[in-house]
């Protein structure tokens, strides 16, 4: 069974840092091949993604990130990272991760809260 398990979220005053980590599971995901994106998930919003990363390295980024996010991945842990600086109360959501293309089943997310 393949399962992704986002972690790092927390309260944090606006102008700070957090990094997310998401970890997958199952010996049948081969991680490596697939392009893995963060997105999030705000009150009454839909899901959106933030930012992009593909097997090769190249990374994208919404514009209401570029200069403040960086996702970075590790293929031997399964692993993809999402470092965010310089938060603002706008960033506030559920944070997920996932394959860019062919998604599978979501994860409970990771709540990401920033007060002013």
């Amino acid at each position: 069974q393949v399962q992704l398990v986002e972690s790092g979220g927390g309260l944090v005053q606006a102008g700070g840092s957090l990094r997310l980590s998401c970890a997958a599971s199952g010996t049948i995901f081969i991680f490596s091949i697939y392009s893995m994106g963060w997105y999030r998930q705000a009150p009454g919003k839909q899901r959106e993604l933030v930012a992009g990363i593909t097997t090769g390295g190249s990374t994208n980024y919404a514009d209401s990130v570029k200069g403040r996010f960086t996702i970075s991945r590790n293929n031997a842990k399964k692993t993809v990272y999402l470092q965010m600086n310089d938060l603002k109360p706008e960033d506030t959501a559920v944070y997920y991760c996932n394959r860019v293309i062919d998604a599978i089943d979501w994860g409970q997310g990771t709540q990401v809260t920033v007060s002013s």
